[in-house]
């Protein structure tokens, strides 16, 4: 599966936290978008991790843009929010089931190949200053 949930959380956070003149926390982010706080807090964590967002500490601390929007690249929110690279289809999870036993040989392995190129191309191209 391409997006999740969280990928969805990661993009409306980082547009709240874009709009905001000063840092916003988890707390309040999860009551403004309605997510819940824990779920959106590990979220945010990830995308402070991966040094998309920076956490600030403090009575006036939360959360802020560690880079310009037009630096973030789509595909690193996703791999932060989902913890892996966005995939069309992923015939690792299958390939105890897959008749073909080998990843790789079935008839639409290339298809999903270069599929996947095209995917992976597009959102590496596409930045939150695109879809904001």
């Amino acid at each position: 599966m391409l997006l999740t949930r969280a990928s969805e959380y990661a993009l409306l956070s980082l547009d709240s936290i874009r709009k905001s003149d000063k840092p916003i926390g988890a707390e309040q982010l999860a009551n403004e978008l309605s997510i819940p706080k824990s779920f959106l807090a590990k979220i945010l964590q990830s995308l402070a991790k991966q040094g998309i967002l920076e956490s600030r500490k403090g009575a006036h601390g939360g959360f802020v843009l560690a880079q310009d929007i037009n630096e973030i690249t789509i595909t690193s929110v996703i791999l932060a929010a989902e913890g892996k690279p966005p995939a069309v289809f992923d015939c690792n999870s299958y390939s105890h089931t897959c008749p073909h036993g080998t990843i790789g040989t079935c008839a639409i392995s290339p298809f999903l190949a270069n599929f996947q190129t095209k995917i992976d191309d597009f959102l590496n191209g596409l930045t939150l200053g695109d879809i904001l």
